[in-house]
């Protein structure tokens, strides 16, 4: 499979609509105005994703007073998903990409290694977006763990 294109700061944020944990759609660009931060992960309930989305929602304060929206995407279905909303107490929302269209358009979606074997699959990666809807960070195969802090310091969060 060849490798999806990244994006780069400077880069328009490719748009998507999105169903999240309750089949409700989600539109990247009806977010114009704001600032947003798009984080993708591989599995819902797996303990790092787990890790992720609630450092997510323990950060979620803070990144909302600094006028930051977060949504978490990942090829689950709206059923797992609203179960792992449930399950963790997530209090933001979660949207599902099935067919990973969204994915591979971020270049969240491709090769990536996996203990130490090249393997195809969601790529972990985080995506700020300004309010004009263009790329202002990038990151690719961030860590599950202590990311959202590095995030947050980037910030200035």
């Amino acid at each position: 499979m060849a490798p999806t294109p990244r994006l780069n700061p400077g880069d328009t944020a490719p748009d998507f609509t999105l169903d999240d944990a309750d089949g409700k759609p989600v539109t990247l660009s009806g977010l114009r105005g704001q600032k947003v931060i798009v984080y993708v992960y591989p599995a819902a309930m797996t303990p790092g994703c787990t890790t992720q989305a609630c450092d997510f929602r323990d950060s979620l304060q803070s990144l909302a007073a600094a006028g930051y929206t977060v949504l978490g995407v990942s090829p689950d279905s709206p059923a797992k998903l609203a179960k792992f909303v449930a399950k963790e107490g997530l209090t933001f929302p979660l949207l599902s990409d099935p067919d990973k269209s969204m994915l591979q358009a971020w270049g969240a979606y491709g090769e990536k290694q996996s203990y130490g074997r090249t393997v195809t699959g969601v790529i972990r990666s985080t995506f700020v977006v300004d309010e004009e809807g263009r790329i202002e960070i990038a990151q690719y195969a961030v860590k599950a763990s202590g990311h959202v802090a590095r995030l947050r310091r980037e910030l200035g969060v």
